[in-house]
């Protein structure tokens, strides 16, 4: 793999771990709205990841023979198909006639996890980034003796 590939892919797994990041923190921030635009509680958002090839020959070179220069792409963001947690309370202005309240399919100590795991996989991005950056400076200033 070279140095551009190495950048590509590190480049790649920074936008979809900050669009991850993003989507996390969306949802830990409506873990309590109760009613949208459309009436119904938030919904909790997920991420559709998928696996493309580095651009340029290196990569179709690489995806032809089965290697793993692979970037990633954030296909779309999808909501949460599960169901709302229904809770009691009948002082609630959203509460139905018998006092249940929807509340947002969130869980937020799962959020937390999840935003947790993306901070690391983009500082990996990162490290891996800096040291692709690294070594693309090395090879530049070397001289021959």
């Amino acid at each position: 793999m070279n140095l551009e590939s190495a950048i590509s892919i590190s480049e790649s797994g920074l936008v979809a771990e900050r669009t991850r990041i993003d989507v996390t923190a969306s949802n830990l921030a409506n873990v309590n709205t109760t009613k949208m635009a459309d009436g119904l509680p938030y919904r909790r958002k997920t991420l559709i990841f998928k696996a493309a090839p580095v651009d340029g020959f290196q990569g179709e070179l690489a995806s032809a023979m089965g290697g793993d220069a692979d970037k990633v792409n954030v296909v779309d963001i999808v909501p949460d198909g599960s169901k709302f947690k229904q809770v009691y309370d009948p002082g609630n202005p959203n509460a139905n006639k018998d006092g249940m309240v929807l509340e947002p399919n969130i869980n937020p100590i799962q959020e937390m996890a999840n935003l947790v795991d993306a901070s690391k996989s983009y500082e990996a991005n990162l490290a891996a980034l800096q040291t692709a950056k690294n070594l693309a400076v090395k090879s530049i200033n070397m001289t021959p003796q």
